[in-house]
Order: structure tokens, then C-alpha cells, then sequence
């Protein structure tokens, strides 16, 4: 299952720092940012609830990014 996120991020290399910091969250089994749009798709493993998912890659979006927020 995808869905798309609004984000709030300033710069595009911080859209790709959030990106790869997406990705490494259990449960996802891809990410993309779209700076120019302020969006990120997730695209989640099969069995995992994204209302559990999507609290854990926003922390980990923060932690390389602490400015960003991730809107869900």
C-alpha cells in the first residue's frame, strides 16, 4: 500500500537526508520526497499499519532532520 504525506522540509538535501532515513524504518518498503511538491510517499511491507509506521518515520526524519515535520 502507498500513500502520500504532505511534509514540511527547507531544502531539497534534506528532503533526501529524510528520504534515506524513511527507508530505514521497519514496516516501509520504500520512501520518495518530492521537495518541490513538500510530499513524501511511503510505500509500506505488506502486513504493516501505517497509523503505527508513520509515527516511527517521523521521529526518525527529526532525528537527521530536526527542523522537518511529516504530516499524517
Amino acid at each position: 500500500m502507498k500513500k502520500k504525506y504532505k511534509i514540511d522540509v527547507d531544502c531539497a538535501a534534506c528532503g533526501i537526508k529524510m528520504e534515506d532515513a524513511a527507508k530505514e524504518v521497519e514496516g516501509v518498503a520504500a520512501a520518495s520526497v518530492g521537495f518541490m511538491a513538500q510530499k513524501m510517499t511511503v510505500e509500506f511491507a505488506e502486513g504493516a499499519d501505517p497509523a503505527v509506521v508513520m509515527p516511527k518515520v517521523r521521529e526518525a526524519c527529526k532525528k537527521v532532520e530536526p527542523d522537518c515535520d511529516v504530516f499524517f
